[in-house]
């Protein structure tokens, strides 16, 4: 685990739930990927819920834009029933809402909080 992320999954609820903080770096990105594949290799994701908690996520600087579409990508192709990113800032949803659009994350639901 790193103060970047935290990844836990809540077998009852049937959710893998996720917190996402401040900028990631290119290793922060790949220490979460694999972490994150650890995680959702054991369990079936059509049957869950990804819930992620983006509220101390910062503003999307340009360069984060192409390691944020890979993990969009990455929860599309995982097959979740549903992506919940909740954030506390419109501008941030809105570039959330953008890079869902982008890498066709239909189930993702972006929640301002």
């Amino acid at each position: 685990m790193s103060e970047k992320y935290k990844l836990g999954l809540n077998t009852p609820a049937k959710k893998v739930e996720m917190e996402v903080n401040g900028t990631f770096s290119p290793k922060d990105v790949e220490n979460f990927v694999n972490e994150y594949q650890k995680i959702v290799g054991k369990i079936n994701a059509t049957e869950y819920t990804l819930d992620i908690d983006c509220s101390k996520l910062d503003i999307l600087q340009q360069e984060m834009v192409p390691s944020m579409e890979g993990a969009f990508t990455l929860y599309k192709e995982s097959g979740f029933k549903k992506v919940i990113l909740n954030v506390k800032s419109s501008v941030l949803k809105m570039q959330l809402s953008r890079l869902a659009r982008n890498t066709k994350l239909t189930t993702a639901e972006i929640v301002e909080v």
